[in-house]
């Protein structure tokens, strides 16, 4: 899951932040607690993922994954893309990344009773082990990929598949920022339609 860059991509706003958070967790309709400003972050989730899906860079992501994987290539390319969004982070915010998930991590504590089950289930890891800044490495990244492949139910190839961002690591950085700039271009329309 690619929190880091849904969290990126959603701006200043808080709501727009948690909603890119929880949005893997919340599947079909909208739960009806859900505050009106965090379902409008959810839907924002759910446009970069559409938008991600039939993007030139993030398709040319996807065609470097390796036959055998690629049914979770999306879920591979999510996670290289937060690599390199950590990796180089101060060229897209002036903030520091430790300090933007220190508030992001903040933001998920202050929520917690609106956070999904398996996301609360979760945060003691995220915050405890700063997954969202420990995506500069990619032994890391890596990782986090394999714990991925522990949490699916059903049998997955993602066990290993970090080995497969540092095979085309310049390829995969490459699509990464021709798609990261158009993404929010994307995002900050898709905001200002609202």
């Amino acid at each position: 899951m690619n929190f880091l860059a849904h969290a990126y991509l959603a701006g200043e706003s808080p709501a727009d932040r948690l909603g890119g958070l929880i949005g893997d967790f919340v599947k079909g309709p909208l739960p009806a607690g859900l505050p009106p400003d965090v379902a409008a972050g959810v839907r924002l989730h759910r446009q970069i993922d559409v938008f991600a899906d039939t993007h030139a860079a993030f398709v040319r992501s996807r065609s470097r994954v390796s036959t055998g994987r690629r049914r979770v290539g999306g879920v591979m390319v999510d996670m290289f893309y937060d690599h390199f969004l950590a990796l180089h982070w101060s060229r897209f915010r002036d903030e520091p990344l430790d300090v933007f998930t220190t508030q992001l991590y903040a933001l998920l504590e202050a929520n917690v009773p609106m956070l999904p089950p398996p996301l609360v289930d979760l945060l003691p890891s995220i915050t405890g082990a700063d997954w969202f800044g420990s995506y500069r490495s990619v032994d890391a990244t890596s990782h986090a990929l394999d714990r991925i492949a522990l949490r699916l139910r059903r049998t997955n190839p993602l066990a290993g598949s970090g080995a497969e961002l540092q095979s085309d690591y310049a390829g995969f950085e490459s699509d990464f920022f021709a798609f990261i700039a158009d993404a929010r271009r994307y995002t900050e329309s898709c905001r200002a339609q609202r």
